[in-house]
């Protein structure tokens, strides 16, 4: 059985930063283990989850409430990825690289959240 978010090109987009998070915190110090590092992962897999629970919601008010706290846990993570930076656990070309990922799921999810919000204003589901 597939369900529709594994459709969406914007939660794979999620998947894959789960991916690199998980790969770049691997390199933290282990003093990290239970602090920035665990936040990071934590934030990460908020952003592809709450992208699935909103996509399986009946109600458009639902939805967006889901893809909005998804967003804002890629806001979180982002200043996470930022703070692992200034602490050089994070080399400038991979924070960059890592905001560029942030910014093309942003753009979808933003995309994602206006064709919701399009369509409650069209009538019943």
């Amino acid at each position: 059985m597939e369900y529709y978010y594994e459709r969406l090109e914007v939660w794979q987009k999620a998947r894959n930063v789960v991916k690199l998070i998980y790969q770049e915190t691997e390199e933290f110090p282990r003093t990290e283990t239970f602090g920035l590092s665990n936040q990071m992962r934590r934030a990460a897999v908020s952003v592809a989850s709450n992208i699935a629970e909103g996509s399986c919601r009946t109600s458009n008010k639902d939805k967006i409430r889901f893809y909005e706290i998804s967003y804002g846990s890629l806001v979180e993570l982002r200043v996470q990825a930022t703070l692992a930076h200034d602490l050089k656990y994070i080399s400038d070309v991979k924070l960059r690289n890592l905001i560029e990922e942030f910014d093309q799921v942003a753009r979808m999810l933003s995309g994602l959240r206006r064709r919701t919000v399009n369509r409650g204003k069209k009538g019943p589901n």
